[in-house]
């Protein structure tokens, strides 16, 4: 896994005015840093469960991960804007400077707050839930390291998306 490594999050949030959705994640892996956009390794699940949510073609370029977003009103950042961290393992996060997700919230329409996973579900309830007196659902990591949800199981969980 590495030694501990100080990261800070080098990519803006993707939103509009008109986000009504905000899913959080908890900081970008190694790949989507080196990638310099969200979930940016190849076996991370997300971007098909939102196109499959959406039933729109899966996009393939940042531009129209952007789009098909935006045109969705749905919004997209990390909890997390700097912490310690070894690897891309959420398990080994300390030293936590979190993201201004009130910041955020107050220039957007957002009303309801999904966390892709337990770790982000967790520190957004830590750092931003008392500020934001937004509740989050917690919903299954697209990561590839949950082995144990399969792309069908994840569209069953993440269904429960609602404006």
């Amino acid at each position: 896994m590495g030694e501990y490594q100080k990261v800070t999050h080098t990519f803006e949030p993707i939103y509009s005015e008109k986000s009504k959705i905000l899913i959080l994640g908890s900081l970008p892996s190694v790949k989507s840093r080196e990638e310099g956009f969200y979930y940016g390794h190849p076996r991370n699940r997300f971007w098909k469960v939102i196109s499959g949510l959406l039933k729109v073609k899966e996009p393939v370029t940042i531009e129209e991960k952007k789009n098909m977003l935006l045109e969705h009103s749905i919004a997209l950042w990390d909890v997390i804007a700097s912490c310690e961290i070894k690897g891309s393992s959420d398990s080994s996060i300390k030293n936590v400077v979190p993201a201004d997700i009130l910041g955020l919230l107050r220039k957007t329409s957002i009303k309801k707050i999904y966390a892709n996973g337990k770790t982000a579900g967790g520190l957004y309830e830590k750092y931003a839930e008392s500020l934001t007196t937004l509740p989050c659902t917690v919903l299954p990591s697209t990561s590839p390291a949950n082995a144990a949800y399969s792309l069908e199981r994840l569209l069953e969980a993440w269904s429960v998306i609602s404006y």
